[in-house]
C-alpha cells in the first residue's frame, strides 16, 4: 500500500509575495520533515498580473536569508482544475479567499481555507499584503507564514496518521 499523498495549494493576490513564500516555507517544512513523497506543495494568485514572473524581490531576499529558496516558483493564476487537484487551497487573507470562491462557486468546505487558521497565536486570520508597505512587512509577513506552516504540517501530520483533523 503507497503512502497518501496530501496537496496543498497557497494563494495570494498576484502570486508574487505572500503566497510564493508560503510555498517556499512550507516546501523546506515538508522536506525536513522527510515528507516529500506524501505532501505536495504549490502557489497561484487570484490576479493574472504577474503570470510567469518570479516572486517578488523583496521576498526572495527576506526568505532567502532565512534559507529559504524560492528560485523554481513562478507566478501562475488559480484555475478551476486546482479544485480537484489540491486538498487545501488556502487563501492569505479574506480578499483572496472571497476571489477563490468566485472561481468556482461550489467549492467544497473543506477545501478552502485563511492560511493563518493554523497559526493560532498570529491572532489574526490575514496574512497583510506587504507589495506596497515598507520593507519590514516582509520580514512580518514571513513570520506569520512560518508559524502557519508549522501548524498546517502538523495538522497534515495527524490527517496522515489517521487522527481526525478538525
Amino acid at each position: 500500500m503507497s503512502n497518501p499523498v496530501i496537496s496543498v495549494l497557497f494563494v495570494c493576490l498576484g502570486n508574487i509575495c505572500r503566497s510564493p513564500t508560503a510555498h517556499a516555507v512550507f516546501r523546506s517544512k515538508v522536506m525536513e520533515a522527510g515528507l516529500q513523497d506524501q505532501i505536495i506543495v504549490d502557489s497561484a494568485g487570484t490576479g493574472d498580473w504577474h503570470i510567469g514572473d518570479p516572486p517578488d524581490a523583496r521576498s526572495v531576499e527576506v526568505a532567502e536569508g532565512k534559507g529559504y529558496d524560492m528560485s523554481k516558483i513562478f507566478a501562475r493564476q488559480i484555475c478551476t482544475e486546482d479544485f480537484d487537484k489540491f486538498d487545501y487551497i488556502l487563501a492569505m487573507d479574506e480578499e483572496n479567499y472571497n476571489n477563490i470562491q468566485k472561481v468556482k462557486l461550489d467549492i467544497k468546505s473543506n477545501l478552502l481555507h485563511l492560511f493563518l487558521s493554523f497559526n493560532k497565536a498570529a491572532g489574526r486570520l490575514d496574512v497583510p499584503d506587504p507589495y506596497y508597505g515598507a520593507g519590514g512587512g516582509f520580514d512580518h509577513v514571513l513570520e506569520l507564514i512560518e508559524g502557519a506552516s508549522d501548524g498546517l504540517l502538523n495538522h497534515i501530520r495527524q490527517r496522515l496518521n489517521g487522527v481526525p483533523c478538525r
